[in-house]
Order: structure tokens, then sequence, then C-alpha cells
């Protein structure tokens, strides 16, 4: 049998996420491939909707181009993954190590030693709330939240870049180490690197968080966007 050169990677996507492939081919360095698959997901984005996709996962897991190693699964809404917590490991269960958007934004907080940090969300504030006080029950001081008001993850997806940077440099707090912009539809990777400039701190991304995280544990060497690319935890 030949040998699979590739590093592969699976994704599991909400239905109307239009953002994150993009990104991921953004992130993922050579030598990497990321199948992915979708499930279904009920808009507007709250508690309850959210919740629905949990049942969801197993069956999708199972799609993604079964009996092929995968290095790492990524399940790629940050708010659901926020409400599910370790229900999302034990749904997709033990092939390939699970990354969430909200458990990556942990691990890149620690390896890049943030303690404070500032929450932008384009979520209407229930679901801005999900997201932080996932990461306050995890340690985390979440100094100042600001949310957009939008309540459909397409409209997220069609934000203007200059409309992304406005609101992430209101949302940010002086006492804040880092910024987190929460929503993996957000399109916010391509303007990291100029909020970072701005504020003269780290800004990190779902979905810069979540490849970042696939990778690292995977020990695959990347060069992506913003300055949680330049750590490693290995």
């Amino acid at each position: 049998m030949w040998r699979d050169k590739l590093s592969r990677f699976g994704l599991i996507a909400l239905a109307t996420d239009l953002t994150i492939e993009g990104d991921a081919a953004r992130l993922l360095p050579e030598g990497c491939r990321l199948h992915v698959t979708r499930i279904a997901f009920d808009n507007p984005t709250t508690a309850e909707n959210l919740r629905k996709t949990g049942p969801r996962l197993r069956a999708a897991a199972g799609l993604l181009v079964p009996g092929v190693e995968l290095k790492g699964i990524g399940f790629a809404c940050t708010s659901a993954s926020a409400v599910l917590g370790p229900k999302v490991q034990e749904e997709i269960g033990d092939r390939a190590p699970v990354t969430t958007p909200a458990g990556a934004a942990l691990r890149g907080f620690a390896a890049l030693g943030v303690k404070r940090v500032a929450l932008m969300t384009p979520y209407m504030q229930e679901a801005s709330d999900l997201v932080g006080d996932y990461f306050a029950a995890h340690g985390m001081d979440v100094v100042s939240r600001h949310a957009m008001g939008y309540a459909d993850d397409r409209d997220m997806a069609l934000l203007p870049p200059e409309e992304v940077i406005r609101f992430a440099l209101d949302s940010d707090h002086s006492d804040a180490e880092a910024l987190f912009m929460s929503c993996t539809a957000l399109p916010a990777v391509s303007v990291i690197e100029d909020i970072e400039a701005e504020l003269g701190k780290p800004v990190l991304s779902s979905n810069q968080a979540l490849f970042w995280s696939m990778l690292d544990i995977a020990r695959i060497p990347a060069r992506g966007l913003g300055q949680l690319f330049k750590v490693r935890t290995w």
C-alpha cells in the first residue's frame, strides 16, 4: 500500500458558515489537507439552537474520509463549543485529537501567557456571554465584552474588513493582555495583523486559534497570521 505523504485533518462546519474554508487555505501549510463535512444549523444564534448541534456531530464525524488517518478533527463553531463543552469530544469520539475554537483559544492564551482578555463577538449579547462565561469558567479574566448584535451567521460572514477592524479596536480594554474575536463565520483572519499593529498586543480569532491549535497538537510547524502563530507548545 502507498504511504500517504499528506497530513490530513477533518473539520465539521456549520451548514451556514461562509468563511471557514477560506481561512483554512490561508493558515494550513503545504503538505496538509483539510476534509470538511457540515451539519445543519438553525439560525438565529441562540443557546437553544447551539445545543442542537451536539447530537449531529457523531454522524458528521463518521463522514470524514472513513478509514483514513487524520491528524486532528476540528468542530468549527465557537459559541456551540462553549455551550457543549466536553460533549463535543464525547460525540466525535477518539479517532483523532478533537479541537474546538473555544478550547483552542484557551490553549492559545496559555501559550502566549495571557490571563486577561477583551472579548469581541458579532453575536447578540446572549451568545456573546456564552463565550465570555466559558472563558471565565476556565480561569480567564474577561475584562470586557462587546457584541455587534447580529443573529444570523451569514450576515456576520459578509461584514466588510473595515467594520471588523473598527469594532475590534472599540472592543479593546486597557487592562486586556489580548483581544479575542469570536465566531468562525467572522472574516477576521485577514485583518488580525492590522489590529495587532494598532493595539500593540496579541489578537486571536476563532479560526486562527482553531487551526493553530490543530497544527500545534500534531506538531506540524506552520507560519500564519498574528502573534499566536509565532509560538509553539512543543
